[in-house]
């Protein structure tokens, strides 16, 4: 007596493997499928989630588009970067920043591109291609068999020590930038294109055994499969089972059957075998032997690939409940019917049939399909037994078809994939918010991107034209930026203005404004820079397209009345929030001169640049007011004005505002018409005037003398004497 049985393998969904006698047994295949101990290990989804650097880490072969994590296969130390900030009367701080540069093996077979990319969780690059740090450059080798080394390893390791990695897909970043990661390289994952579009079973098996497998039938496309394991057999018996396949032997390799398809109709032929009873026996296991709830865990791309599970319950006896690890990319609809038929498939496999035949059915191998004359439904052969010139055959039954399953993937919190776009740069002069007194002049900074995912940017200052550039740091939160679109016009300072409106556009649709009752803007709310001037707005109303109107404006605020009117479309409009302004301190020296910034954000092909002209409004006291004239019985006039503070913005005691200065003094150009100019200082808020210098007529400005400089003038004209 001849009998060959041939194991049952594996996991619940991956059913009966390596159903193939004659020929083929002794190639690879068969030593791989067919006879390797049950000790392996096949794919799993944990294995994909942690980045490695071991050495002699396995490489997967990748198939559609996957998910995966990496292998460290090279890098370079930590790079420090370092720049210094303060001086001119306050301590410098040294600040370090540091970037790395390394390379990833991604597959071991080519790919075609990367997608997005995540960094310890995060999105690091979009679906754009865009990046949300900072990156010095990076490069995709996909894997082809005449790709060169890349060019930076060769340079740090020596052109003859770099090799190509040819047939291997990996990636290189040169100087991520590491300051949101710790300062350490972070656990990445990549979105990897392998194939164009959803790969199957067979397709994926034919090239993993090297032409072994022959032919394989119709099975469930899956829209990505990582081929990791320990042998042959595991992948195989993974990729079976996500339809339900089995191996058979077709004279000329293995193929790969799945479900219903063509069979060989057997007929009992009542040959009864010595020994065996009757030829034909009908078994069928109780109910509760097979699972009654299949539970899949799968990784779903509509959750950024993270891991899904779909449940299938059957009604009726048994409480086992089969777990089922499938480690490839479907969506939770595919998950869900996979689950249903692997269910349906253990609930029909417990009808077995014992069929005896003639010799003539010797050409009938374990593995292939049959349909018995008389019995409905299809059978697989599982064992194949000759006696006394009869064939008996033992089958199992193989399940109906089971229709698509709709099934939801749960709620889908990806990773926020917002552009960045490019960045809006704005700087200018701005004295301290806070009514502190500044000693040196303060540049004030604002950024923001020109799309709703822009955080921050790299910033460079210059106060020599751009000979020498100072590290900055990087710009604060996102300001509320962008231009006038139609100017304000003229207004007196002392009084709200009602009369004017002034539209603006703003960076992107994201960005929006408020209004501000009298109490907010006495606060300080809704303080914008417009142009050179510092308004405030009690009413902002969108106008669509990104622009906004503004109304009820308060002009010329903190010393900025010179700017009243001045504004033309296309200037800076930026709402004044400390949390939204970079403050750098510089030099006394710069006052009249030109500050110069640079910014470079990850949206940014290459730096944007902004000038402001440093006039002293930070250092320098705000011009006097109330000039006022009083005539005298001589002819002559007596001059007042009323001085102003750089520390006391708001009149909120009643009393005189600070004096904010080293000693109180003023520079008095009196001026007549037709005569010689005469200067003057005092230390009173006054001036006397002659009468030979007012008989014509004269003019007066009024200067207050600060500790850093003169402020902006004040003028009067006093017309000749009657």
């Amino acid at each position: 007596m001849a009998t060959l049985v041939l194991s049952t393998l594996g996991t619940v969904v991956g059913g009966p493997i390596g159903r193939a006698i004659g020929a083929t047994i002794g190639n690879v295949i068969d030593r791989e499928i067919l006879f390797k101990p049950k000790g392996r290990e096949g794919p799993r989804l944990t294995e994909l989630a942690v980045q490695t650097s071991s050495y002699g880490a396995q490489i997967p072969r990748l198939f559609g588009t996957m998910r995966v994590a990496g292998s460290v296969i090279w890098s370079t130390d930590l790079i420090e970067h370092r720049g210094t900030e303060g001086g001119k009367g306050k301590p410098s701080v040294t600040n370090y920043s540091y970037t790395a540069s390394f390379a990833v093996a991604l597959s071991a077979r080519a790919v075609i591109g990367v997608g997005r990319i995540w960094a310890d969780g995060k999105l690091l690059r979009g679906a754009a291609g865009d990046w949300k740090s900072g990156v010095g450059a990076f490069r995709l080798h996909p894997g082809d068999e005449d790709q060169d080394a890349d060019p930076l390893i060769a340079a740090a390791e020596g052109a003859s020590l770099a090799t190509a990695h040819r047939g291997m897909a990996y990636a290189v970043f040169e100087d991520l930038e590491l300051a949101e990661f710790g300062n350490r390289i972070p656990s990445l994952t990549f979105e990897v294109e392998a194939d164009a579009g959803p790969v199957n079973a067979g397709a994926v098996l034919a090239e993993l055994a090297g032409g072994e497998i022959a032919s394989a039938e119709a099975s469930r496309p899956v829209a990505g499969f990582s081929a990791y394991g320990a042998s042959l057999r595991a992948v195989a018996e993974t990729l079976a089972g996500a339809d339900g396949g089995w191996f058979a032997s077709d004279g000329a390799g293995l193929a790969l059957l799945s479900g219903s398809g063509e069979a060989v109709t057997i007929k009992d032929s009542g040959v009864r075998a010595r020994g065996r009873g009757r030829a034909r026996m009908r078994s069928i296991a109780a109910a509760d032997s097979a699972p009654r709830v299949v539970s899949l865990t799968h990784y779903d791309p509509a959750r950024d690939y993270q891991i899904g599970v779909q449940r299938a319950a059957r009604p009726g006896a048994g409480n086992q409940e089969a777990r089922v690890e499938l480690p490839a990319a479907i969506d939770a609809g595919a998950a869900k019917t996979i689950a249903e038929a692997a269910l349906a498939r253990m609930d029909a496999e417990r009808e077995r049939r014992s069929v005896a035949l003639g010799w003539d059915a010797l050409g009938i191998r374990p593995g292939e399909r049959v349909a018995i004359e008389g019995v409905p439904g299809l059978w697989r052969v599982d064992r194949w037994a000759l006696e006394a010139m009869v064939v008996t055959l033992d089958c199992v039954a193989l399940a109906p078809g089971t229709l698509a399953a709709e099934a939801s993937g749960g709620r889908v919190l990806p990773a926020p994939d917002v552009p960045l776009g490019e960045t809006i740069l704005h700087a200018f002069e701005l004295m301290p918010l806070d009514g502190s007194l500044a000693s040196v002049p303060r540049l004030a900074i604002a950024a923001a991107g020109t799309e709703p995912g822009w955080r921050r940017a790299a910033l460079l200052t210059s106060v020599d034209g751009g000979a020498r550039w100072t590290a900055a740091g990087a710009t604060a939160l996102p300001a509320v930026i962008g231009t006038i679109a139609e100017p304000p016009g003229s207004a007196p300072a002392g009084l709200a203005d009602w009369a004017n409106r002034i539209e603006v556009e703003l960076g992107h649709g994201a960005m929006t404004l408020s209004d501000a009752d009298a109490a907010a803007l006495d606060s300080g709310a809704n303080l914008a820079m417009a142009g050179e001037e510092l308004i405030q707005f009690a009413g902002a109303a969108p106008l669509g397209a990104n622009r906004w109107r503004l109304s009820g404006l308060w002009r010329g605020r903190r010393g900025t009345e010179a700017a009243i009117g001045t504004q033309a479309a296309g200037d800076r409009f930026v709402l004044i929030e400390a949390a939204a302004l970079t403050g750098v301190e510089l030099p006394l020296e710069v006052l009249g001169g030109i500050a110069s910034v640079l910014a470079e954000g990850p949206g940014d092909s290459a730096g944007v640049a902004a000038e402001a002209v440093i006039a002293g409004y930070s250092v320098l006291p705000p011009s006097p007011v109330h000039l006022r004239a009083t005539r005298t019985e001589d002819g002559g006039a007596d001059l007042r004005w009323a001085r102003r503070s750089r520390s006391g913005w708001r009149w909120i005691d009643g009393v005189d505002a600070p004096l904010g200065e080293e000693s109180e003094r003023y520079r008095v150009s009196v001026l007549p018409a037709g005569g010689s100019e005469r200067i003057a200082e005092t230390e009173v808020p006054m001036v006397v005037l002659g009468a030979a210098e007012c008989a014509d007529g004269v003019s007066v400005t009024v200067r207050q003398i600060g500790s850093h400089g003169l402020s902006p003038p004040a003028s009067i004209v006093l017309e000749a004497a009657e």
